[in-house]
């Protein structure tokens, strides 16, 4: 069994771009940061960045250019792919990593924005999701010895 998946939490790095393919299909691209923290050997705080190329295809790639801008949260859930082309200008070989995303969830709205933002699904043809409320735990303290099992 093989399997391709990868999911990513991060903030955007530039704005989404919508283009559209000869055939119509949308598409969307765009650039994810994640942030890596850990302690060196010393016990230092040490953190990293990675950049993750994202493109999104058909009515998710509409929502999300209209719903994304730069600095916008995000959760991606796809593909990781590899293609590759012939730079006219230089006559070498090119190469790109990218994820194609099959989900789109947009992450909490940033001061100004609207809350609430829609999840897309590319599985579900692009269908908007509603915004889950969170969850409010009691303050009381839970007794370990009060639970019947």
């Amino acid at each position: 069994m093989y399997l391709n998946k990868a999911f990513i939490i991060g903030n955007l790095t530039r704005d989404p771009e919508l283009r559209a393919l000869p055939s119509g299909m949308q598409v969307c691209s765009f650039s994810v940061a994640t942030n890596r923290v850990w302690k060196d050997k010393n016990g230092a705080r040490q953190e990293s960045a990675d950049y993750h190329n994202i493109v999104v295809f058909g009515r998710s790639a509409e929502t999300s250019a209209q719903y994304l801008k730069k600095g916008s949260s995000v959760l991606i859930e796809g593909r990781i792919q590899t293609r590759s082309w012939d730079d006219k200008s230089s006559g070498e070989k090119k190469y790109r990593t990218e994820i194609v995303a099959d989900r789109v969830q947009f992450g909490t709205a940033r001061a100004g924005g609207a809350s609430g933002t829609p999840t897309t699904d590319a599985k579900q043809g692009g269908k908007s999701a509603p915004a889950l409320d969170t969850i409010e735990y009691p303050a009381e303290e839970i007794n370990p010895e009060d639970i019947p099992f």
